[in-house]
């Protein structure tokens, strides 16, 4: 298990599938420096 982070940590790079198709890569296509990322588990 990752270590969580604390204030001031640099957010880790993660590549996600997109569920409409494609990917995105975080944070580097964040286009502001302050974001929200909300993770939806779907339909079980």
């Amino acid at each position: 298990m990752a270590e969580k982070l604390n204030g001031g940590d640099t957010f880790p790079e993660l590549k996600l599938r997109l569920a409409g198709g494609g990917t995105v890569t975080l944070p580097n296509d964040i286009e502001t420096p302050y974001a929200l990322v909300l993770f939806y588990r779907g339909h079980w």
